[in-house]
């Protein structure tokens, strides 16, 4: 499976990002002939080279072939087909993130102009407007940014989904940030196959309501390895510019305050009481001190 455009129509700076996608699609599509047979594969291959044709000639002759072919899907079909395309825009999903991050970097390590949305080139801004460290200073101690997570009732991505994009995103990375042999690199795709494999076994809806605790729990599964760890490198990094810019030392207050509206939210869940408030709290307090204990061990054993 491929629906990228033509070579012609990519930059080289987006040719890691092609490659990627077109790595993940044949492993997709490897995965899709061996669970449901040749002739699903064949299908999902004709809707995919049909939909690229009307997309690049926009004829209608094409329109109505590719109207034709849908509309004639059995129910089976009709499943596969979806599942296939939706995995395949998960995948791509997961590759145009990871090339986001290879572009950063890629601007990190050439030395190029701050990009926007960057904290030095707002901290040259700052240096434009003849801001003095004094009020910079006052205003960190002052400034509060609080990024709320919420229960939305349109989720229904599954944490299973959720835990397998992670890995593959992980495994994706490494073939870029890490210089693996020819064996390394084998063992690298055959685990992406095996994760391909679980995603496309797992069903991507629920068939059954979350609860608010479970809603809580899957909240704080992305704690340990989102906020709790690049918020310290946030403040450091934030810090070590300020000094840079400025010539002087910086103390950045613990500005930014992560809030969850998540077993709180008492106007719009009828299921959130006061015991289903206390016990969200309890569990952040937890989580947040089982973080800090482990850190406190690793920093024992060094």
């Amino acid at each position: 499976m491929n629906l990228l455009p033509t070579s012609s129509n990519i930059s080289s700076k987006d040719l890691p990002l092609r490659e990627d996608i077109r790595l993940l699609g044949r492993i997709l599509g490897d995965t899709l002939r061996e669970q449901e047979g040749d002739a699903t594969f064949d299908l999902v291959e004709n809707v995919r080279r049909s939909s690229v044709l009307f997309r690049k000639k926009q004829e209608n002759a094409d329109r109505i072939q590719l109207e034709h072919l849908l509309d004639h899907l059995t129910p089976g079909d009709t499943l596969a087909v979806v599942r296939a395309f939706s995995y395949f825009s998960q995948l791509s999903n997961i590759a145009e993130d990871l090339h986001h991050n290879r572009r950063r970097r890629a601007h990190l390590k050439s030395g190029s102009k701050p990009q926007e949305g960057s904290i030095q080139l707002a901290l040259e801004r700052l240096l434009e407007k003849k801001i003095s460290p004094q009020a910079l200073q006052e205003f960190f101690d002052k400034a509060i940014v609080s990024p709320v997570l919420t229960a939305h009732p349109t989720e229904v991505q599954r944490k299973s989904i959720l835990d397998c994009q992670m890995i593959i995103s992980s495994l994706l990375s490494n073939r870029d940030r890490i210089d693996m042999t020819p064996e390394e690199l084998a063992d690298n795709e055959e685990a992406l196959r095996r994760f391909v494999l679980i995603l496309w076994d797992t069903r991507m809806l629920r068939y059954s309501k979350l609860t608010v605790q479970d809603e809580i729990k899957n909240g704080l599964t992305f704690y340990g390895h989102t906020f709790l760890m690049e918020i310290p490198q946030l403040y450091a990094n934030l810090e070590k510019q300020l000094e840079k810019h400025y010539s002087q030392s910086f103390k950045v207050a613990p500005l930014l305050r992560v809030g969850s509206w998540i077993g709180g939210d008492r106007d719009g869940n009828p299921f959130v009481t006061a015991d289903v408030m206390s016990d969200a709290a309890k569990r952040h307090s937890a989580v947040a001190l089982e973080f800090y204990l482990a850190e406190t061990n690793l920093l024992a054993c060094a």
